[in-house]
């Protein structure tokens, strides 16, 4: 009963601190870490550990997985590069820089118990980045900063295995890069089928709350047997969800997906505000253990100021570089744009004059052979298509020096880095003053980059930016694929469509004419070839958004609108009932 009581006063919390803070202008994970910190000073309050396999395996599954479905595929693959130096690159390096610096700051401890403490502190948040999306700030920022902080985790806890591994025994550079490539290529192997099979599962089931409920067991799915194999659970469960999010709109159910979504954000919601809440309560037993033990809370507190400034010049270190060559970069495509365009048209014109093939000879090559022409001229215009597109991405979405600074701020620490420092062996000396320092520079980052972030993103000029200007384009698209498709539509069977039936769905899907009772014009038989041929015209433009989303041609923000907007225009259509007129009435009304 105790364990009921508790959760239920920690959920009245969380929905009290997430629906008030914004009111006051404050972030709702810092009220809550701030909060628990406090209730876990209060002496009548006994010192609390979670164990850290409830957060790694528990907590942070669902969290990364929602997030991956969420995160735009198409942006992702842009700046992957980007986002694997962040999440690779930069943990390394962040690990044995601020591995050196705690050696040199705490008395009595080795090389590699430091840089196991560097590897807890190094990676960024996802629950954390958070606060940034919700800032409106720059899209292209955002999926950075999401692919890093989905990421950066493996590489993290790879070297943290590493490095207790050295304590005890010698542990060689190129087994440390070894273990990163398992952990990597098993969890990606594990993930991805685990999230193909999930989409084609749930597409089967043909019910919202079994899709939900479904969804809800795949990244465990994913993260146990990674775990098991020695891989990095958490990316597989990535894996996971970036395959479920650019696959759902293909293989389900509008109704699955609002169901999905907004189920997921409640457990969003939950698991984001106790994670921040644990945090806060965690740290009157932290203080406890470390005070009984060598090192005293002040130095951690030093230690753990000292060591927030070095990640932030680490970071800036490294993310201004990364700036430059994404410069580089956008100026190349530029240089080349015009080339690229000039060869695609030449493209487009010599598969505009390739003959549609014509029915075999004898043997049948002749056509086979002009099939492969036309297949191999398609598959190059694609690729010169996406090529442009991302030349056009980078030039139109900049990164500079705002972008940048806004990297390096948000940079914050959370959860994971926590979690992680409750894994050191209980064996470790100095082990409750090490996790104290950890969740020093956790807190802190939290504290000061979280709670001044919406000030910065500001004064950058980062927030509120969008690309509406995307949707005219994209209704444009709409509009040609459901002309096409009208042209000369049949059923499945291959008979034609009623031709008053086919006027009509044009006058629905092209707005041509609006009437509230129009289904009284319709029979029962007219009014099923109707909902046929609507959902099949609805069917036609999201395969055109899609395609679209594949090649890159529009904002990805924008086409999750356009594709929601469909959606919504599928459910009215399968929810209306009809009206038969009396004079055509089935005989068996």
């Amino acid at each position: 009963m105790e364990y009921l009581i508790v959760a239920v006063v920690a959920a009245i919390l969380i929905i009290a601190v997430t629906a008030l803070a914004p009111k006051a202008g404050v972030a709702a994970p810092l009220v809550l870490v701030v909060l628990g910190a406090g209730v876990s000073l209060l002496p009548w309050v006994p010192a609390v550990e979670i164990p850290p396999e409830v957060i790694l395996g528990g907590v942070l599954p669902p969290l990364l997985y929602s997030a991956a479905v969420g995160l735009p595929s198409m942006d992702f693959r842009r700046d992957f590069t980007a986002i694997g130096g962040l999440s690779v690159t930069l943990v390394v390096i962040s690990s044995v820089l601020l591995g050196l610096l705690f050696r040199w700051l705490i008395p009595g401890i080795d090389l590699a118990t430091a840089i196991a403490l560097g590897a807890i502190v190094s990676p960024t948040d996802a629950v954390a980045t958070s606060i940034v999306k919700r800032l409106g700030a720059s899209p292209r920022s955002v999926t950075m900063l999401e692919g890093e902080s989905l990421l950066n985790d493996a590489s993290a806890l790879v070297l943290l295995r590493s490095a207790i591994a050295a304590t005890a025994a010698s542990v060689s550079l190129w087994g440390v890069v070894g273990d990163f490539a398992y952990a990597a290529l098993v969890a990606v192997a594990i993930g991805v089928p685990v999230g193909w099979l999930g989409l084609r599962v749930r597409r089967r089931l043909g019910h919202a709350a079994l899709s939900t409920a479904m969804s809800f067991v795949v990244p465990f799915v994913a993260y146990i047997p990674a775990e098991e194999l020695g891989a990095s659970g958490l990316v597989a469960v990535v894996a996971a969800g970036l395959v479920t999010g650019n696959g759902s709109p293909r293989y389900l159910r509008p109704q699955d997906r609002i169901a999905e979504r907004s189920n997921w954000h409640t457990v969003e919601l939950l698991l984001e505000g106790a994670v921040f809440l644990i945090m806060g309560i965690e740290l009157f037993g932290l203080i406890e253990d470390a005070e009984a033990g060598t090192g005293s809370v002040w130095q951690a507190v030093v230690v753990a100021a000292i060591a927030s400034v070095a990640i932030l010049l680490v970071r800036t270190a490294f993310v201004t570089p990364l700036i430059a060559i994404q410069g580089r970069r956008a100026r190349r495509g530029e240089a080349v744009r015009e080339t690229l365009t000039a060869f695609q048209d030449r493209i487009d014109q010599r598969a505009a004059a390739t003959p549609p093939p014509a029915e075999p000879a004898e043997g049948g090559r002749g056509r086979k052979g002009r099939r492969s022409t036309a297949e191999r001229l398609e598959r190059i215009q694609g690729t010169l298509r996406r090529r442009t597109a991302d030349i056009d991405y980078d030039l139109s979405r900049p990164l500079g020096w705002r972008e940048g600074t806004l990297l390096v701020w948000a940079g914050m620490r959370g959860v994971v880095t926590l979690a992680a420092a409750q894994t050191l062996p209980a064996d470790t000396p100095g082990r409750s003053f090490l996790i104290l320092v950890a969740f020093g520079v956790a807190f802190g980052t939290l504290l000061v980059q979280g709670s001044t972030l919406p000030w910065v993103a500001r004064r950058l000029g980062l927030v509120g930016q969008d690309t509406a200007g995307d949707l005219p384009a994209l209704r444009r698209e709409q509009e040609r694929a459901a002309r096409a498709f009208l042209a000369e539509p049949h059923r499945p069977d291959g008979t034609p469509y009623d031709a008053g039936v086919v006027a009509r769905v044009r006058k629905d899907t092209f707005r041509e004419h609006e009437s509230q009772d129009e289904d009284a014009v319709l029979t029962k038989e007219r009014f099923i070839q109707y909902r046929e041929l609507r959902l099949a015209t609805i069917a036609a433009q999201r395969e055109e958004l899609l395609a679209a989303r594949s090649a890159g041609t529009f904002d990805s923000a924008q086409l999750g609108t356009a594709l929601d907007l469909l959606d919504a225009e599928q459910i009215a259509v399968e929810m209306r009932k009809g009206k038969f007129s009396l004079r055509e009435e089935d005989p068996e009304r």
